[in-house]
Protein backbone atom coordinates (compact mmCIF):
# COMPACT_ATOMS: atom_id res chain seq x y z
CA UNK A 1 0.00 0.00 0.00
CA UNK A 2 0.98 3.65 -0.30
CA UNK A 3 1.73 5.65 2.99
CA UNK A 4 -1.16 7.56 3.25
CA UNK A 5 -2.01 10.98 5.52
CA UNK A 6 -2.83 9.61 8.60
CA UNK A 7 0.15 7.20 8.81
CA UNK A 8 2.12 10.05 8.29
CA UNK A 9 0.44 11.39 11.35
CA UNK A 10 1.59 8.67 13.24
CA UNK A 11 5.23 8.76 12.13
CA UNK A 12 4.96 12.28 12.36
CA UNK A 13 4.06 12.36 16.00
CA UNK A 14 6.37 9.10 16.73
CA UNK A 15 9.65 10.81 14.97
CA UNK A 16 9.08 14.26 16.66
CA UNK A 17 10.42 14.28 20.30
CA UNK A 18 13.13 12.03 19.07
CA UNK A 19 14.55 14.54 16.18
CA UNK A 20 13.97 18.17 17.71
CA UNK A 21 17.40 19.32 18.97
CA UNK A 22 19.43 16.76 17.12
CA UNK A 23 22.24 17.48 14.90
CA UNK A 24 23.14 16.41 11.71
CA UNK A 25 26.69 14.67 11.62
CA UNK A 26 26.84 13.15 8.40
CA UNK A 27 24.45 13.00 5.14
CA UNK A 28 24.25 10.18 2.54
CA UNK A 29 22.26 9.42 -0.57
CA UNK A 30 22.69 5.48 -0.92
CA UNK A 31 19.93 5.64 -3.80
CA UNK A 32 18.83 8.12 -6.30
CA UNK A 33 15.26 9.29 -4.31
CA UNK A 34 16.65 8.16 -0.21
CA UNK A 35 18.42 10.63 1.58
CA UNK A 36 20.12 9.28 4.99
CA UNK A 37 20.76 11.88 7.66
CA UNK A 38 22.68 10.32 10.29
CA UNK A 39 21.91 12.16 13.61
CA UNK A 40 24.27 12.08 16.95
CA UNK A 41 24.07 9.16 18.64
CA UNK A 42 24.13 7.42 15.31
CA UNK A 43 20.50 7.46 14.57
CA UNK A 44 19.80 7.09 10.68
CA UNK A 45 16.87 9.12 9.74
CA UNK A 46 15.67 8.19 6.28
CA UNK A 47 13.62 10.31 3.97
CA UNK A 48 12.37 8.39 0.70
CA UNK A 49 11.05 10.29 -1.90
CA UNK A 50 10.36 7.05 -4.10
CA UNK A 51 7.26 6.75 -6.36
CA UNK A 52 6.41 3.17 -4.70
CA UNK A 53 7.75 3.89 -0.85
CA UNK A 54 7.58 7.73 0.16
CA UNK A 55 8.43 8.02 3.87
CA UNK A 56 10.20 9.46 7.15
CA UNK A 57 11.31 6.85 9.49
CA UNK A 58 14.01 6.09 11.57
CA UNK A 59 15.76 2.64 10.13
CA UNK A 60 17.71 0.13 11.22
CA UNK A 61 18.84 -1.18 8.02
CA UNK A 62 22.79 -1.48 6.43
CA UNK A 63 22.47 0.25 3.09
CA UNK A 64 25.64 0.90 0.75
CA UNK A 65 26.57 3.77 -0.47
CA UNK A 66 27.81 4.97 -4.03
CA UNK A 67 31.48 5.21 -4.21
CA UNK A 68 30.85 8.88 -5.42
CA UNK A 69 28.07 11.14 -3.65
CA UNK A 70 25.23 12.24 -6.06
CA UNK A 71 25.00 16.28 -6.38
CA UNK A 72 21.99 16.56 -4.52
CA UNK A 73 24.22 14.63 -1.12
CA UNK A 74 26.67 17.47 -1.92
CA UNK A 75 24.56 20.28 -1.81
CA UNK A 76 22.47 19.11 1.27
CA UNK A 77 26.15 18.25 2.91
CA UNK A 78 27.27 21.84 1.52
CA UNK A 79 23.82 23.46 3.82
CA UNK A 80 23.19 20.89 6.27
CA UNK A 81 26.25 19.39 7.89
CA UNK A 82 26.60 20.45 11.61
CA UNK A 83 22.53 21.91 11.74
CA UNK A 84 20.26 20.73 13.91
CA UNK A 85 16.40 19.55 14.05
CA UNK A 86 14.30 22.68 15.51
CA UNK A 87 10.64 21.57 14.11
CA UNK A 88 9.15 18.42 12.23
CA UNK A 89 5.71 19.77 11.33
CA UNK A 90 2.47 18.23 9.06
CA UNK A 91 0.32 20.19 7.62
CA UNK A 92 -3.20 18.52 8.56
CA UNK A 93 -4.22 15.23 6.88
CA UNK A 94 -1.00 16.47 3.95
CA UNK A 95 1.14 14.14 2.70
CA UNK A 96 4.12 16.26 3.70
CA UNK A 97 6.77 16.31 6.62
CA UNK A 98 8.71 19.92 6.63
CA UNK A 99 11.95 19.72 9.20
CA UNK A 100 13.40 23.33 10.02
CA UNK A 101 16.86 23.10 10.09
CA UNK A 102 19.23 25.61 12.02
CA UNK A 103 21.94 25.66 10.21
CA UNK A 104 25.72 27.79 9.39
CA UNK A 105 27.30 28.51 6.20
CA UNK A 106 31.46 27.91 5.74
CA UNK A 107 31.84 30.82 7.16
CA UNK A 108 30.33 29.78 10.17
CA UNK A 109 27.28 32.64 9.98
CA UNK A 110 23.98 31.20 11.69
CA UNK A 111 21.32 30.25 8.94
CA UNK A 112 17.91 28.96 8.24
CA UNK A 113 16.66 26.04 5.92
CA UNK A 114 14.19 23.79 5.31
CA UNK A 115 13.91 20.13 3.79
CA UNK A 116 10.45 19.13 2.78
CA UNK A 117 9.23 15.85 1.89
CA UNK A 118 6.26 15.09 -0.54
CA UNK A 119 4.84 11.92 -0.13
CA UNK A 120 2.64 11.91 -2.43
CA UNK A 121 2.94 8.83 -5.10
CA UNK A 122 4.88 9.28 -8.45
CA UNK A 123 4.59 12.80 -7.30
CA UNK A 124 6.90 12.49 -4.58
CA UNK A 125 9.77 14.60 -3.96
CA UNK A 126 12.33 16.01 -1.68
CA UNK A 127 12.97 20.40 -1.60
CA UNK A 128 15.32 22.27 0.07
CA UNK A 129 14.75 25.68 0.92
CA UNK A 130 16.54 29.02 1.93
CA UNK A 131 15.57 31.31 4.88
CA UNK A 132 13.12 32.94 2.54
CA UNK A 133 11.43 29.94 1.41
CA UNK A 134 13.21 29.56 -2.12
CA UNK A 135 14.04 26.37 -3.33
CA UNK A 136 17.71 26.07 -3.65
CA UNK A 137 17.18 22.38 -5.06
CA UNK A 138 15.31 19.22 -5.27
CA UNK A 139 15.25 15.33 -6.19
CA UNK A 140 13.02 16.18 -9.05
CA UNK A 141 12.68 19.15 -11.01
CA UNK A 142 9.44 20.52 -12.49
CA UNK A 143 9.70 22.57 -15.16
CA UNK A 144 6.08 24.46 -17.03
CA UNK A 145 6.15 21.52 -19.33
CA UNK A 146 5.73 18.92 -16.86
CA UNK A 147 3.84 20.99 -14.36
CA UNK A 148 1.49 24.56 -15.91
CA UNK A 149 0.05 24.79 -12.52
CA UNK A 150 3.15 24.71 -10.37
CA UNK A 151 6.98 24.61 -10.92
CA UNK A 152 9.64 23.17 -8.33
CA UNK A 153 13.02 25.05 -9.64
CA UNK A 154 15.57 26.74 -8.12
CA UNK A 155 15.27 30.15 -7.10
CA UNK A 156 11.75 30.05 -7.32
CA UNK A 157 9.25 30.39 -3.89
CA UNK A 158 8.20 27.09 -2.91
CA UNK A 159 4.50 27.23 -3.25
CA UNK A 160 2.96 23.61 -1.62
CA UNK A 161 0.94 21.86 -3.14
CA UNK A 162 -2.74 22.37 -3.66
CA UNK A 163 -5.46 22.00 -1.58
CA UNK A 164 -8.48 19.50 -2.49
CA UNK A 165 -12.01 20.63 -2.05
CA UNK A 166 -12.87 18.18 0.27
CA UNK A 167 -13.52 18.39 4.18
CA UNK A 168 -11.18 16.99 6.04
CA UNK A 169 -12.54 13.93 8.14
CA UNK A 170 -11.60 14.89 11.43
CA UNK A 171 -13.57 18.13 10.73
CA UNK A 172 -16.83 16.63 9.98
CA UNK A 173 -19.60 16.95 12.31
CA UNK A 174 -22.48 14.20 12.69
CA UNK A 175 -25.01 16.57 11.31
CA UNK A 176 -22.81 17.05 8.45
CA UNK A 177 -22.38 13.74 7.93
CA UNK A 178 -25.85 12.75 7.46
CA UNK A 179 -26.78 15.55 4.94
CA UNK A 180 -23.74 14.48 2.72
CA UNK A 181 -24.72 10.85 3.21
CA UNK A 182 -28.80 12.10 2.70
CA UNK A 183 -27.85 13.71 -0.80
CA UNK A 184 -25.56 10.63 -1.63
CA UNK A 185 -27.37 8.05 -4.20
CA UNK A 186 -28.28 5.13 -1.80
CA UNK A 187 -26.19 2.67 -4.82
CA UNK A 188 -23.03 4.54 -3.78
CA UNK A 189 -20.81 1.58 -2.00
CA UNK A 190 -19.97 3.61 1.82
CA UNK A 191 -15.89 3.07 0.92
CA UNK A 192 -17.08 5.26 -2.31
CA UNK A 193 -18.88 7.63 -0.65
CA UNK A 194 -16.04 8.28 2.16
CA UNK A 195 -13.28 9.11 -0.53
CA UNK A 196 -15.67 11.68 -2.24
CA UNK A 197 -16.56 13.80 0.29
CA UNK A 198 -14.24 13.33 2.99
CA UNK A 199 -10.25 14.61 2.58
CA UNK A 200 -7.24 12.46 4.61
CA UNK A 201 -8.85 8.70 4.39
CA UNK A 202 -7.13 6.46 1.82
CA UNK A 203 -8.38 3.39 0.10
CA UNK A 204 -7.62 1.03 3.00
CA UNK A 205 -9.41 3.20 5.40
CA UNK A 206 -12.09 3.68 3.68
CA UNK A 207 -12.48 -0.25 3.45
CA UNK A 208 -11.96 -0.69 6.73
CA UNK A 209 -14.60 1.79 8.09
CA UNK A 210 -17.27 0.35 5.34
CA UNK A 211 -15.89 -3.25 6.75
CA UNK A 212 -17.26 -2.08 10.56
CA UNK A 213 -20.25 -0.57 9.70
CA UNK A 214 -21.54 -3.55 8.27
CA UNK A 215 -21.43 -5.47 12.25
CA UNK A 216 -24.63 -5.36 13.84
CA UNK A 217 -26.12 -3.22 16.22
CA UNK A 218 -26.92 -0.06 15.54
CA UNK A 219 -29.99 1.23 12.91
CA UNK A 220 -29.12 1.64 9.78
CA UNK A 221 -26.02 1.95 7.76
CA UNK A 222 -25.68 5.75 8.12
CA UNK A 223 -25.62 5.65 12.16
CA UNK A 224 -23.00 2.47 11.68
CA UNK A 225 -21.01 4.50 9.38
CA UNK A 226 -20.99 7.60 10.99
CA UNK A 227 -20.40 5.94 14.52
CA UNK A 228 -16.88 3.99 12.79
CA UNK A 229 -15.74 7.63 11.01
CA UNK A 230 -15.91 9.29 14.06
CA UNK A 231 -14.35 6.85 16.09
CA UNK A 232 -11.32 6.58 13.55
CA UNK A 233 -11.78 10.55 13.91
CA UNK A 234 -11.07 10.68 17.64
CA UNK A 235 -8.58 8.06 17.52
CA UNK A 236 -6.44 10.07 15.24
CA UNK A 237 -7.21 13.02 17.00
CA UNK A 238 -5.82 11.25 20.41
CA UNK A 239 -2.76 9.58 18.56
CA UNK A 240 -3.63 6.24 19.63
CA UNK A 241 -1.62 4.45 16.84
CA UNK A 242 -1.03 0.67 16.90
CA UNK A 243 1.20 -0.54 14.19
CA UNK A 244 0.49 -3.79 12.73
CA UNK A 245 1.70 -5.75 9.41
CA UNK A 246 -0.84 -7.98 7.31
CA UNK A 247 1.42 -11.08 6.14
CA UNK A 248 0.08 -14.06 3.51
CA UNK A 249 1.97 -16.66 3.81
CA UNK A 250 4.37 -15.15 5.56
CA UNK A 251 5.14 -12.39 2.41
CA UNK A 252 4.11 -8.45 4.13
CA UNK A 253 0.97 -7.24 2.32
CA UNK A 254 -0.23 -4.35 4.21
CA UNK A 255 0.42 -2.12 6.85
CA UNK A 256 -1.30 0.74 8.95
CA UNK A 257 -1.37 2.38 12.04
CA UNK A 258 -4.87 0.66 13.17
CA UNK A 259 -5.74 -2.83 13.15
CA UNK A 260 -7.13 -3.90 10.21
CA UNK A 261 -10.50 -6.13 10.07
CA UNK A 262 -11.27 -6.54 6.58
CA UNK A 263 -8.90 -9.43 5.89
CA UNK A 264 -10.04 -12.14 8.25
CA UNK A 265 -8.53 -15.33 9.15
CA UNK A 266 -6.78 -15.10 5.63
CA UNK A 267 -3.85 -12.94 7.06
CA UNK A 268 -1.59 -13.43 9.71
CA UNK A 269 -1.09 -9.53 12.15
CA UNK A 270 2.25 -8.98 13.11
CA UNK A 271 1.73 -6.13 15.74
CA UNK A 272 5.37 -3.41 16.27
CA UNK A 273 6.51 -1.80 19.18
CA UNK A 274 6.99 1.78 16.68
CA UNK A 275 6.05 3.01 12.95
CA UNK A 276 9.35 2.73 11.94
CA UNK A 277 10.63 -0.36 12.55
CA UNK A 278 6.95 -1.74 10.75
CA UNK A 279 8.05 0.34 7.61
CA UNK A 280 11.90 -1.74 8.22
CA UNK A 281 10.20 -5.21 8.00
CA UNK A 282 7.51 -4.04 5.15
CA UNK A 283 10.23 -2.34 2.76
CA UNK A 284 13.50 -4.13 3.66
CA UNK A 285 13.16 -7.14 1.66
CA UNK A 286 11.42 -5.03 -1.21
CA UNK A 287 14.44 -2.74 -1.24
CA UNK A 288 16.67 -5.54 -1.46
CA UNK A 289 15.06 -6.70 -4.40
CA UNK A 290 15.10 -3.47 -6.28
CA UNK A 291 18.57 -2.53 -5.08
CA UNK A 292 19.87 -5.67 -6.70
CA UNK A 293 17.87 -5.51 -9.68
CA UNK A 294 19.51 -1.77 -10.59
CA UNK A 295 23.29 -2.94 -9.55
CA UNK A 296 22.72 -5.95 -11.13
CA UNK A 297 21.16 -4.72 -14.18
CA UNK A 298 24.62 -4.18 -16.54
CA UNK A 299 26.48 -7.76 -14.79
CA UNK A 300 22.94 -9.94 -15.75
CA UNK A 301 23.01 -8.33 -19.35
CA UNK A 302 26.87 -8.98 -19.94
CA UNK A 303 26.39 -12.32 -18.13
CA UNK A 304 23.33 -13.73 -20.15
CA UNK A 305 24.88 -12.09 -23.93
CA UNK A 306 27.45 -14.53 -22.98
CA UNK A 307 25.49 -17.24 -22.19
CA UNK A 308 23.40 -16.84 -25.48
CA UNK A 309 26.33 -16.48 -27.57
CA UNK A 310 27.88 -19.59 -25.69
CA UNK A 311 24.39 -20.96 -27.12
CA UNK A 312 24.23 -20.56 -30.54
CA UNK A 313 27.82 -21.17 -30.87
CA UNK A 314 27.40 -24.86 -28.95
CA UNK A 315 24.59 -25.77 -31.35
CA UNK A 316 26.41 -24.98 -34.51
CA UNK A 317 29.35 -27.07 -32.73
CA UNK A 318 27.07 -29.79 -32.38
CA UNK A 319 25.70 -29.75 -35.88
CA UNK A 320 29.30 -29.63 -37.40
CA UNK A 321 30.43 -32.52 -35.04
CA UNK A 322 27.40 -34.63 -35.89
CA UNK A 323 28.22 -33.95 -39.93
CA UNK A 324 32.12 -34.95 -38.85
CA UNK A 325 30.91 -38.28 -37.29
CA UNK A 326 29.81 -39.40 -41.03
CA UNK A 327 33.38 -38.77 -42.37
CA UNK A 328 33.81 -42.27 -43.33
CA UNK A 329 31.45 -41.94 -46.02
CA UNK A 330 33.95 -39.71 -47.20
CA UNK A 331 37.06 -41.83 -47.24
CA UNK A 332 34.74 -44.81 -49.27
CA UNK A 333 33.75 -42.65 -52.52
CA UNK A 334 37.64 -41.60 -52.54
CA UNK A 335 39.00 -44.96 -52.63
CA UNK A 336 35.61 -46.12 -54.72
CA UNK A 337 37.40 -43.17 -57.52
CA UNK A 338 40.79 -44.29 -57.25
CA UNK A 339 39.58 -48.00 -57.62
CA UNK A 340 37.98 -46.46 -60.71
CA UNK A 341 40.30 -44.12 -61.96
CA UNK A 342 41.45 -46.28 -65.52
CA UNK A 343 37.14 -46.27 -66.43
CA UNK A 344 36.95 -42.23 -65.51
CA UNK A 345 37.54 -39.24 -67.78
CA UNK A 346 37.80 -35.47 -66.92
CA UNK A 347 34.36 -33.79 -66.82
CA UNK A 348 32.08 -36.44 -65.19
CA UNK A 349 29.51 -35.25 -62.83
CA UNK A 350 29.29 -38.42 -61.31
CA UNK A 351 31.06 -42.18 -60.93
CA UNK A 352 28.61 -44.96 -60.86
CA UNK A 353 30.19 -48.39 -59.75
CA UNK A 354 30.15 -51.48 -57.23
CA UNK A 355 30.38 -50.72 -53.83
CA UNK A 356 33.50 -53.00 -53.76
CA UNK A 357 33.27 -52.76 -49.11
CA UNK A 358 29.81 -54.05 -49.20
CA UNK A 359 29.17 -57.31 -49.18
CA UNK A 360 25.90 -57.31 -51.44
CA UNK A 361 28.50 -55.31 -53.35
CA UNK A 362 25.62 -52.78 -54.64
CA UNK A 363 25.78 -50.07 -57.26
CA UNK A 364 26.50 -46.66 -55.99
CA UNK A 365 26.88 -43.11 -57.19
CA UNK A 366 29.74 -41.18 -56.41
CA UNK A 367 28.86 -36.41 -56.81
CA UNK A 368 32.30 -35.58 -59.02
CA UNK A 369 33.29 -31.94 -59.92
CA UNK A 370 33.23 -31.93 -63.46
CA UNK A 371 35.92 -29.24 -63.31
CA UNK A 372 38.68 -31.48 -61.66
CA UNK A 373 40.51 -34.52 -63.08
CA UNK A 374 39.50 -37.71 -61.56
CA UNK A 375 42.64 -37.81 -59.23
CA UNK A 376 42.19 -34.64 -58.16
CA UNK A 377 38.44 -35.38 -57.02
CA UNK A 378 39.62 -38.07 -55.31
CA UNK A 379 42.45 -35.93 -53.51
CA UNK A 380 39.51 -34.11 -52.71
CA UNK A 381 37.62 -36.53 -50.89
CA UNK A 382 40.52 -37.76 -49.18
CA UNK A 383 41.23 -33.69 -47.55
CA UNK A 384 37.42 -33.73 -46.98
CA UNK A 385 38.07 -36.83 -44.69
CA UNK A 386 41.16 -35.37 -43.02
CA UNK A 387 39.28 -32.60 -42.20
CA UNK A 388 36.26 -34.24 -40.81
CA UNK A 389 38.66 -36.51 -38.90
CA UNK A 390 40.75 -33.47 -37.47
CA UNK A 391 37.03 -31.35 -37.13
CA UNK A 392 35.82 -34.10 -34.84
CA UNK A 393 38.83 -33.93 -32.27
CA UNK A 394 39.01 -30.16 -32.20
CA UNK A 395 34.78 -29.99 -31.59
CA UNK A 396 34.48 -32.40 -29.02
CA UNK A 397 37.13 -30.29 -27.16
CA UNK A 398 35.82 -27.19 -28.15
CA UNK A 399 32.15 -28.39 -27.03
CA UNK A 400 33.79 -29.15 -23.39
CA UNK A 401 35.28 -26.34 -22.78
CA UNK A 402 31.38 -24.37 -24.03
CA UNK A 403 29.74 -26.45 -21.93
CA UNK A 404 31.95 -25.70 -18.74
CA UNK A 405 32.02 -22.19 -19.75
CA UNK A 406 27.83 -22.12 -20.11
CA UNK A 407 27.39 -24.10 -16.81
CA UNK A 408 29.95 -21.47 -15.22
CA UNK A 409 27.72 -18.33 -16.64
CA UNK A 410 24.96 -20.33 -15.16
CA UNK A 411 25.99 -20.28 -11.77
CA UNK A 412 27.28 -16.68 -12.35
CA UNK A 413 23.48 -15.99 -13.13
CA UNK A 414 22.33 -17.94 -9.99
CA UNK A 415 25.17 -15.47 -8.05
CA UNK A 416 23.26 -12.54 -9.37
CA UNK A 417 19.94 -13.18 -8.37
CA UNK A 418 21.51 -13.63 -4.89
CA UNK A 419 23.28 -10.32 -4.85
CA UNK A 420 22.44 -7.95 -1.56
CA UNK A 421 25.03 -5.50 -1.42
CA UNK A 422 27.46 -3.22 -3.73
CA UNK A 423 30.01 -5.09 -2.48
CA UNK A 424 28.51 -8.73 -4.13
CA UNK A 425 27.88 -7.04 -8.05
CA UNK A 426 31.96 -5.71 -7.07
CA UNK A 427 33.54 -9.13 -6.81
CA UNK A 428 30.98 -10.51 -9.45
CA UNK A 429 32.20 -7.78 -12.17
CA UNK A 430 35.90 -8.66 -10.88
CA UNK A 431 34.67 -12.49 -11.41
CA UNK A 432 33.88 -11.30 -14.46
CA UNK A 433 36.66 -9.62 -15.80
CA UNK A 434 39.09 -12.02 -14.94
CA UNK A 435 37.50 -14.99 -16.41
CA UNK A 436 37.14 -12.59 -19.82
CA UNK A 437 33.53 -12.55 -19.81
CA UNK A 438 33.77 -8.64 -19.21
CA UNK A 439 35.92 -5.92 -20.66
CA UNK A 440 37.96 -3.99 -18.66
CA UNK A 441 36.87 0.02 -18.32
CA UNK A 442 40.32 1.35 -17.25
CA UNK A 443 41.19 2.03 -13.58
CA UNK A 444 39.08 -0.34 -11.88
CA UNK A 445 37.74 0.99 -8.18
CA UNK A 446 39.72 -0.77 -5.40
CA UNK A 447 37.56 -2.53 -2.60
CA UNK A 448 37.62 -4.52 0.38
CA UNK A 449 36.78 -8.22 -0.45
CA UNK A 450 33.50 -9.37 1.22
CA UNK A 451 33.05 -11.52 4.00
CA UNK A 452 31.03 -14.56 3.58
CA UNK A 453 27.30 -15.21 4.93
CA UNK A 454 27.73 -16.62 8.29
CA UNK A 455 24.87 -18.48 10.57
CA UNK A 456 25.42 -20.59 13.81
CA UNK A 457 23.37 -23.84 14.24
CA UNK A 458 21.70 -24.07 17.61
CA UNK A 459 24.66 -25.77 18.88
CA UNK A 460 26.80 -23.18 18.62
CA UNK A 461 28.78 -24.34 15.02
CA UNK A 462 29.54 -22.00 12.80
CA UNK A 463 28.37 -22.02 9.39
CA UNK A 464 29.94 -19.93 6.16
CA UNK A 465 28.32 -19.70 2.60
CA UNK A 466 29.91 -18.04 -0.05
CA UNK A 467 29.12 -15.09 -1.98
CA UNK A 468 30.20 -16.37 -5.08
CA UNK A 469 32.50 -18.15 -7.05
CA UNK A 470 35.83 -16.91 -5.90
CA UNK A 471 34.60 -16.95 -2.18
CA UNK A 472 33.41 -19.95 -2.60
CA UNK A 473 37.30 -21.71 -4.22
CA UNK A 474 38.24 -20.01 -0.84
CA UNK A 475 36.08 -21.12 1.53
CA UNK A 476 36.83 -24.71 0.18
CA UNK A 477 40.74 -24.07 0.08
CA UNK A 478 40.91 -22.48 3.81
CA UNK A 479 38.60 -25.13 5.69
CA UNK A 480 39.94 -27.71 7.87
CA UNK A 481 39.62 -31.27 6.27
CA UNK A 482 37.45 -32.15 8.67
CA UNK A 483 34.96 -29.65 8.16
CA UNK A 484 31.77 -30.28 6.23
CA UNK A 485 30.79 -28.96 2.77
CA UNK A 486 27.56 -28.70 1.39
CA UNK A 487 26.58 -27.79 -1.99
CA UNK A 488 22.85 -28.58 -3.97
CA UNK A 489 22.40 -31.61 -6.48
CA UNK A 490 23.13 -31.33 -9.32
CA UNK A 491 21.77 -27.19 -8.69
CA UNK A 492 23.67 -24.49 -9.14
CA UNK A 493 24.10 -22.33 -5.38
CA UNK A 494 26.34 -21.04 -2.93
CA UNK A 495 29.31 -23.63 -1.39
CA UNK A 496 28.63 -23.85 2.01
CA UNK A 497 30.80 -25.40 5.21
CA UNK A 498 29.78 -26.25 8.75
CA UNK A 499 32.63 -25.69 10.61
CA UNK A 500 33.22 -28.59 13.19
CA UNK A 501 36.19 -28.02 15.36
CA UNK A 502 37.43 -31.08 15.37
CA UNK A 503 34.03 -32.09 16.77
CA UNK A 504 31.44 -34.63 15.31
CA UNK A 505 28.41 -32.78 14.00
CA UNK A 506 24.84 -33.60 15.13
CA UNK A 507 22.40 -34.14 12.92
CA UNK A 508 20.22 -31.20 13.64
CA UNK A 509 23.65 -29.61 13.05
CA UNK A 510 23.71 -31.18 9.18
CA UNK A 511 20.64 -30.55 9.25
CA UNK A 512 20.28 -26.31 9.41
CA UNK A 513 23.72 -26.04 7.56
CA UNK A 514 21.81 -28.03 4.26
CA UNK A 515 18.94 -26.00 4.64
CA UNK A 516 21.36 -22.99 4.12
CA UNK A 517 22.47 -24.49 1.28
CA UNK A 518 19.18 -25.12 -0.08
CA UNK A 519 18.14 -21.22 0.47
CA UNK A 520 21.13 -20.22 -1.35
CA UNK A 521 20.85 -21.87 -4.52
CA UNK A 522 18.21 -22.23 -7.54
CA UNK A 523 16.08 -24.19 -5.33
CA UNK A 524 15.35 -21.81 -2.60
CA UNK A 525 11.51 -21.98 -3.35
CA UNK A 526 11.56 -25.83 -3.34
CA UNK A 527 10.23 -28.03 -0.52
CA UNK A 528 12.65 -30.47 0.00
CA UNK A 529 15.69 -30.24 -1.77
CA UNK A 530 18.47 -32.75 -2.52
CA UNK A 531 21.88 -31.36 -0.73
CA UNK A 532 24.86 -33.40 -0.54
CA UNK A 533 27.57 -33.12 1.95
CA UNK A 534 30.74 -34.75 2.36
CA UNK A 535 34.23 -33.80 4.38
CA UNK A 536 36.50 -31.14 2.94
CA UNK A 537 39.05 -33.51 1.96
CA UNK A 538 37.16 -35.10 -0.40
CA UNK A 539 36.12 -32.28 -3.11
CA UNK A 540 38.63 -31.50 -5.00
CA UNK A 541 39.23 -28.80 -7.80
CA UNK A 542 40.36 -30.05 -11.62
CA UNK A 543 43.65 -28.21 -12.67
CA UNK A 544 41.75 -25.00 -15.37
CA UNK A 545 38.21 -25.58 -14.23
CA UNK A 546 36.20 -22.28 -14.08
CA UNK A 547 35.80 -20.41 -10.40
CA UNK A 548 33.50 -22.33 -8.00
CA UNK A 549 33.66 -25.55 -10.00
CA UNK A 550 34.53 -28.96 -8.02
CA UNK A 551 34.45 -32.42 -7.90
CA UNK A 552 33.68 -34.63 -5.01
CA UNK A 553 33.42 -38.06 -3.55
CA UNK A 554 32.36 -39.99 -0.99
CA UNK A 555 29.18 -37.91 -0.22
CA UNK A 556 25.85 -38.43 1.20
CA UNK A 557 23.01 -36.42 0.67
CA UNK A 558 20.02 -34.62 3.05
CA UNK A 559 16.82 -33.95 1.83
CA UNK A 560 15.90 -30.80 3.34
CA UNK A 561 13.30 -27.07 3.04
CA UNK A 562 15.40 -24.27 2.32
CA UNK A 563 15.72 -22.51 5.38
CA UNK A 564 18.55 -19.91 7.49
CA UNK A 565 19.35 -20.66 11.39
CA UNK A 566 17.37 -17.95 13.86
CA UNK A 567 20.85 -16.25 14.63
CA UNK A 568 21.14 -13.04 13.24
CA UNK A 569 23.58 -13.46 9.62
CA UNK A 570 27.34 -11.43 10.27
CA UNK A 571 28.21 -11.31 7.15
CA UNK A 572 29.63 -8.22 5.47
CA UNK A 573 32.27 -6.32 4.22
CA UNK A 574 35.93 -6.49 5.54
CA UNK A 575 37.23 -3.99 7.97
Amino acid sequence: MALDAVFLRALAEELRPQVLGAKIEKIHQPARDQVLLILRGNRKLLLCAGANAPRIQFTALERDNPSAPPMFCMLLRKHLSGGRITALDQPPLERLIRLELDTADDLGRAGHHSLILEAMGRRSNLILLDAEGRIVDCLRRIDAEMSPARQILPGLFYQPPPSVERLPFLDETEAGFREKYADTDPGTPPERFLLDHYFGLSPLLSREIAFRAEAPGLSNRSDRLWAELDRLADTVRKNRFSPVLLRREGQPIEFSCFPLLQYGPTVETEAFPDCSALLDAYYGERERQERARIRGAELIRAATTARDRLRRKLTVQERDYAAAQDRDKLRLQGDLITANLYRMEKGQKSLICENFYSEEGETVSVPLDPLLSPQQNAARYYKRYAKAKTAAKVLREQMDLARRDLDYLESVLEELSRGETEQDFLDIRRELRESGFLRSSGKEKKSRPSRPREFRTASGLRILAGRNNRQNDALTREADHRDLWFHTQKIHGAHVILRTEGQVPGEADIQEAAAVAAYYSQAREGAKVPVDYTPVRYVKKPAGARPGMVIYTTYRTAYVSPGLPDTKEKGGTEA
